[in-house]
């Protein structure tokens, strides 16, 4: 064996001890997430999260009368990521599939530093949208995402809002004005192409997509973002994004044009009382080109939460509250009322939630819903 195949071996050596050291760490130690480091900025992080529910919804038994009651496992993830040097680094993010027979690749990209106010994005994330698509199921006001009611984006680029593509991602003013603008394969639940759907075929049009941000108190670091910060901040951000593709809207009569955008508002100020208060909002806007009216039109959010300084035996209440609303061009609106509260244990690591929620689409009667819900990640 020559020197450099030893050297090569040597190194795969290190890389699987590397991983088995991070699991059996995640396994014994109640830390979030592991790091093993090897060298020369070379590093491997391991952890792994859940989110499970419990959820008593008027009318949702299979006869459509009853209350259905049914505990759910929500999420089951598998976090890895590694650093190659100080300038390239890359993550593989795993999700249960929708059957939870097992495990499908959500994350799967390199991201490269070319200097510090841009690094370029390579592969399957998020593509640029609204904060509360960035933040996702794992760090938003209450847990879980919003239901998708108002915030659509989650629907349109592949699965879980992810999808395969590049993105120059950025900051710049000290981290007060951030910036990600990217090109994508555009693949959604509305066909996007390339795709047949019954005889006809879409056009293989890119989705370009965007969001511009800016925050006025403290800077917020990092791309995929943070839906709450649980008074660990003061927040007061603004933040536009938008997305568009050429055809990207294909039904089996019809092929149009795909647009969207949308504003979000964060504001966070700790002090104020024995505790933080936070209040957001965002007014989002969909364009099928008219082929798909009922994910064409415009929606609504807000939300405000209060997080106390005072522990309660484990973590902290966060009481919260929200409402959404979307009115599609079918003429028919869907809101939803959302009140609750939180147990923080740690940060977004350890959770708990209970809520009630009422959901009402026009023509029907409204179903109420009562959800228990937890949080852990390793």
């Amino acid at each position: 064996m020559t020197q450099e195949n030893i050297l090569r071996a040597s190194g795969k050596r290190v890389l699987v001890a590397a991983v088995s050291a991070a699991c059996l760490a995640s396994a014994i130690g109640a830390e979030a997430g592991g790091t093993i480091s090897f060298g020369d900025d070379k590093s491997v992080s391991l952890g792994f999260g859940m989110r499970g529910s419990f959820a008593s919804v008027e009318n949702g038994a299979p006869n459509g009368t009853s209350r259905s009651n049914d505990f759910t496992l929500d999420s089951a993830r598998i976090f890895l990521s590694g650093s190659l040097n100080q300038n390239i680094k890359g993550m593989l993010n795993t999700e249960k599939d929708i059957a939870g027979q097992g495990f499908q690749a959500i994350d799967a990209n390199v991201q490269i530093t070319i200097f510090p106010e841009l690094t370029i994005w390579a592969g399957r994330f998020l593509s640029p949208s609204d904060r509360a698509n960035m933040a996702g199921p794992y760090y938003s006001l209450g847990g879980g995402y919003w239901a998708g009611i108002a915030s659509r984006y989650g629907y349109n680029g592949g699965y879980i809002g992810r999808d395969d593509g590049v993105a120059a991602v950025g900051s710049l003013l000290d981290g007060k004005l951030s910036y990600a603008v990217g090109v994508f394969e555009g693949n959604t639940e509305f066909k996007i192409a390339p795709v047949t759907v019954g005889k006809r075929t879409g056009t293989d049009d890119l989705m370009y997509a965007g969001r511009v941000q800016v925050d006025l108190w403290d800077p917020e670091p990092g791309y995929y973002g943070t839906g709450n910060y649980l008074g660990a901040k003061d927040i007061l951000a603004v933040g536009i994004a938008g997305r568009t593709q050429g055809g990207g809207s294909v039904s089996t009569t019809k092929t149009g044009d795909y647009n969207a955008y949308s504003i979000d508002f964060l504001l966070e100020k700790k002090d104020v009382g024995p505790g933080a208060i936070s209040l957001e909002a965002a007014y989002y806007d969909y364009d099928t080109d008219s082929v798909f009216l009922s994910e064409q039109g415009t929606a609504y959010t807000a939300g405000a939460g209060y997080i106390f300084n005072d522990k309660v035996g484990w973590g902290k209440f966060q009481p919260f509250v929200r409402y959404q609303k979307f009115e599609a061009d079918t003429n028919k609106d869907t809101r939803k009322y959302d009140l609750g509260t939180s147990y923080i244990i740690d940060g977004y690591n350890a959770q708990i939630s209970a809520f009630y929620s009422d959901t009402k689409v026009t023509g029907k009667s409204s179903n109420d819903a009562f959800t228990v819900s937890m949080q852990f990640q390793f």
